[in-house]
């Protein structure tokens, strides 16, 4: 092994170009004397500005609800379609995030990637408080927020640069798992914000709630003052800060990417693929969604690996001089057959806690929020508000935390007994227990009293939560062990993106099948989903002549 110590160049506070030329974090001298602490430097950071992206990316689940308790002039189904937006543009913006490091730098992609934030989130706050402004105002919005989704792809194959393999799960579930805390901080934030005037007479004036609404507390009653604007602007208060850090605190290491440019040159870089990927996201919706805001013409099984290809033709066509080179680099990863299977288990795991994460707080107040019951006719009515119901804005924040908390725990898990063991069995949990969800919400949805079904409801979808976080943790941990160091980076990004699409299957999916009347295929859909998967895992990594054994 070799021991001599070339010593790394890290970021001063006060200044520096923030470039680390030597990194050898498997040399265990250089990680010890060197090393580690910039490593965990560069995680420290990275994880708030990830809470951010996901707070972003995420907050249409929450928006949507109070739109509907606030008389905003859209149908239920209008509102399930800009969670769903949201979901899709995420998933897509990760398919170029995961290949910014390498052709960008980590400081200049975390940076500008985290202050990029700042436009969906005012931009959103401008819009709330219009709520005569045309549908397609919020859902170009809720578009704009799939920045927030592309930044774990990023941010994922930036740490996984900082650590040797040994401590790959255990950062990775770090990053992700504390960086998911995303989606619980905003689905607590956002109701409190809701409740005050942050920002005076520049913030906008309240409006009254037409519907009970909640926050983690209990109910907030009808008529009571609503700042829904906050949703967006509060954001503004973190991320600002926020980029200062990741600029004078975070690190570009050469070895990972030698031919970023300067900064303005890695900004433009970032820029120009963030923006590419907006097209095939516009794209394919439009000939999803529809009339009036599309055409309706594709399938959702259709227009996602549709999305998909065409995300992956533009960067490659669109690609030019070295960053072509990059690109294609990068495309070799679809030549290994375990970026395919490893894609398959993250949508088990990541693609479940973000998909329920957006679908929850709607489901809740769609299902529990109003009485079914047959009328004079015996045609079942799902219209009459429910005085008893949940609140999901008091709820739908325990799923997400709980999913966010045991993240680390998996990868600290499968850095003890191994990944796939790990998995194989959160994947058993999940089949049992998506398919009693589904049964919990057929009883509900066809009950006068459906409340009653809300305890056992909740406590499943922890169960489903609890191991999808802890199976994201055994998947990195996979990753990590599978993949040597130039390509485990941009496989995290390529199968985050891929999983990241769970966020616009879930909403739709649950949110058809509500409408349909049949709220348990949906989940019935999944358990089978998990059940493929889990023969999957066995056979690639735990079977006798598994291709690797229990990575």
């Amino acid at each position: 092994m070799n021991t001599t110590t070339h010593p790394a160049v890290p970021a001063a506070p006060g200044g520096g170009s923030g470039d680390i030329q030597d990194w050898r974090p498997e040399d265990e001298q250089f990680w010890a004397q060197t090393g580690s602490k910039i490593a965990y430097r560069n995680l420290w950071i990275s994880i708030p500005a990830l809470l951010c992206g996901f707070a972003v990316w995420g907050m249409w689940g929450i928006i949507t609800v109070q739109m509907l308790n606030l008389g905003f002039p859209f149908s239920q189904a209008e509102l399930f379609t800009l969670t769903a937006i949201a979901g899709i543009s995420g998933a897509t913006m990760r398919i170029p995030a995961s290949f910014l490091i390498r052709m960008a730098g980590g400081r200049n992609t975390i940076f500008l990637t985290t202050a990029m934030l700042l436009a969906p989130a005012i931009g959103t706050g401008i819009a709330l408080q219009h709520p005569e402004w045309p549908l397609w105002v919020f859902q170009l919005m809720a578009l704009w927020s799939g920045v927030g989704g592309g930044n774990f792809a990023s941010s994922m194959s930036n740490i996984s640069t900082f650590f040797p393999k040994r401590l790959q799960g255990t950062a990775l579930g770090l990053n992700a798992g504390l960086g998911n805390f995303g989606v619980t901080t905003m689905q607590i934030v956002i109701p409190l914000v809701m409740t005050v005037g942050l920002f005076g007479a520049f913030g906008g004036e309240a409006k009254a709630l037409i519907k009970d609404s909640g926050w983690i507390f209990g109910k907030i009653k009808a008529g009571t003052p609503t700042y829904i604007q906050n949703a967006g602007f509060a954001w503004v208060l973190s991320l600002v800060p926020l980029a200062v850090l990741c600029w004078f605190g975070m690190n570009n290491l050469k070895t990972v990417t030698p031919n970023s440019g300067s900064p303005i040159s890695a900004f433009l870089k970032i820029v120009y693929l963030y923006s590419l990927a907006f097209i095939p996201s516009i794209g394919m919706l439009y000939l999803y969604l529809p009339a009036p805001t599309g055409l309706g013409l594709l399938n959702m099984w259709v227009a996602i690996p549709l999305d998909i290809i065409a995300a992956l033709l533009v960067m490659k066509l669109a690609a030019f001089g070295t960053m072509k080179e990059n690109v294609a680099k990068q495309f070799e990863i679809f030549r290994n057959k375990h970026t395919w299977s490893m894609t398959a288990l993250y949508v088990v795991t990541f693609g479940s806690f973000i998909g329920f994460s957006m679908a929850l707080p709607l489901a809740i107040t769609v299902i529990f929020g109003f009485i079914h019951a047959p009328d004079a006719a015996g045609v079942m009515q799902h219209t009459l508000k429910n005085p008893n119901a949940p609140s999901a804005l008091t709820y739908a924040w325990i799923g997400p935390f709980v999913g966010a908390a045991v993240r680390p725990i998996g990868g600290w898990i499968s850095d003890k007994v191994g990944g796939s063991i790990v998995t194989q069995v959160i994947s058993a949990i999940m089949v049992v227990a998506s398919a009693a969800v589904g049964y919990v919400m057929m009883q509900a949805y066809g009950s006068s009293a459906p409340e009653q079904y809300f305890p056992m409801f909740m406590g499943l979808f922890v169960l489903l939560f609890a191991a999808s976080g802890v199976g994201n943790g055994s998947t990195f941990r996979s990753v990590g062990f599978i993949f040597d160091r130039q390509q485990a980076g941009p496989v995290l990004g390529w199968t985050s993106a891929v999983a990241a699409y769970g966020a616009f299957i879930a909403p739709v999916l649950i949110g058809q099948q509500i409408k349909a009347g049949t709220p348990q295929y949906a989940f019935y859909g999944f358990s089978v989903f998990y059940a493929v998967c889990l023969v999957l895992n066995w056979w690639f990594y735990l079977r006798a002549k598994a291709y690797v054994k229990n990575p």
